[in-house]
């Protein structure tokens, strides 16, 4: 219990964060895609027989650099890019499986998330990335808030946009991975998504949202694997539940005026 409480507080923060610039850059799909491209790499290791999630991050590295070449050279929308990649990711992932024997334990936890026997080794390996993820946003945190609002500006200004555009996918990718884990590739986009789009609607300045769509994701996910833990449910189906939940109620509160407009 103490090491899902641990993980899933480092995985609600670190998908805050991405997750913003995500939303921000009209890129909400994106942990949807790279989470279902890396259902490829996940059942390609189970097929081989090496560590899932080591495979599963390097098909969502693959997969991140695929998708902004595709909306840079061939001027496809970023939408349009995300869903051939999660259609393709999907696929090749059902192909493997059927090569391997069909579904086992292990595909389905990687499917629907599995944080309560998340190890000691996985625990480290989350609290080391979340770390590193974020040391890297605060280094280069002007930079990458100048390039989300205004990219030609950013350009202008001697930003280089494109290098600052992989670094985005790149940490998007390992994130998506890491977080599997929490809530299983068919609900990770939420986590990204959900919170963020929750804080937005409150109308603060970007410091404020990041810091609401954290408060957001932690009481979800820790409200969700209590919750699961208590009454034998699952935990990634709860954790979604309670941020949705949060998600109407602050519909509710600016639908009658409460909230900033």
């Amino acid at each position: 219990m103490q090491r899902a409480l641990i993980s899933g507080i480092a995985i609600a923060i670190l998908c805050s964060v991405i997750g913003l610039f995500l939303v921000l850059r009209r890129y909400s799909l994106f942990g949807d895609a790279v989470a279902h491209s890396s259902f490829g790499g996940i059942a390609a290791g189970l097929l081989v027989g090496i560590y899932p999630l080591w495979t599963a991050y390097a098909v969502s590295l693959i997969s991140a650099v695929i998708i902004t070449r595709i909306k840079q050279s061939f001027r496809i929308s970023g939408d349009a890019s995300v869903a051939v990649l999660l259609s393709s990711g999907i696929a090749a992932g059902l192909v493997l499986i059927s090569l391997s024997g069909g579904f086992t334990i292990d595909i389905l936890s990687f499917l629907f998330g599995s944080i309560l026997l998340v190890s000691t080794n996985d625990t480290i390996l989350i609290l080391g990335l979340t770390g590193a993820i974020l040391i890297i946003v605060l280094l280069l945190y002007r930079q990458l808030i100048y390039s989300t609002f205004n990219e030609e500006q950013a350009k202008v200004s001697g930003i280089h946009v494109e290098r600052l555009n992989y670094l985005i996918v790149f940490i998007a990718g390992i994130t998506v991975v890491t977080s599997i884990q929490l809530v299983g590739i068919l609900l990770i986009s939420a986590l990204f998504v959900i919170p963020n789009v929750t804080a937005i609607m409150y109308g603060k300045g970007f410091k404020k949202t990041i810091l609401i769509s954290i408060g957001f994701a932690i009481f979800s996910v820790v409200g969700g694997i209590l919750l699961s833990y208590a009454f034998s449910i699952t935990p990634s189906g709860t954790i979604v539940l309670l941020s949705i939940g949060i998600f109407a109620v602050t519909m509710g509160l600016k639908s009658l005026g409460l909230l900033r407009h």
